[in-house]
């Protein structure tokens, strides 16, 4: 008898898993299923953060050509540098523009980026 042991004189089939293999299978899926989930928010916090930075990125040069052809960075608004310099610029918004500079955010799943301009980086603190 392959499969069977005589025990007692009784055979005891022991095809299949115990209850302690079954359990010890679970944790171990929980946990791998733990650790993927972890990757995949930090990985979507990340793309989210990358493209509200290239958001920006794409608006500078539109921004940019805005001022050359107004003499100036006021009255700018995401209508308007859609329509006069670049129907692509998306997801920013203008916070303040004059004569001087201009401040714009973009805003990904909750991450917000700004960039004072024309000459400050694109940073997480907002315009002051």
């Amino acid at each position: 008898m392959p499969a069977a042991d005589l025990v007692g004189g009784m055979a005891r089939n022991e095809d299949g898993f115990t209850l302690v293999e079954l359990v010890v299978v679970l944790v171990v899926m929980a946990i791998l299923t733990a650790v993927a989930f972890g990757f995949s928010t930090a990985a979507r916090e990340r793309a989210g953060d990358a493209t509200a930075r290239a958001n920006i990125r794409t608006a500078v040069p539109a921004i940019e050509s805005y001022r050359a052809d107004a003499g100036t960075y006021a009255g700018m608004t995401l209508a308007s540098l859609q329509s006069q310099s670049s129907p692509g610029v998306q997801g920013i918004t203008v916070i303040s523009a004059d004569a001087a500079g201009y401040c714009v955010a973009a805003t990904v799943d909750g991450s917000a980026w700004y960039k004072a301009g024309p000459e400050a980086s694109i940073t997480q603190t907002a315009c002051s």
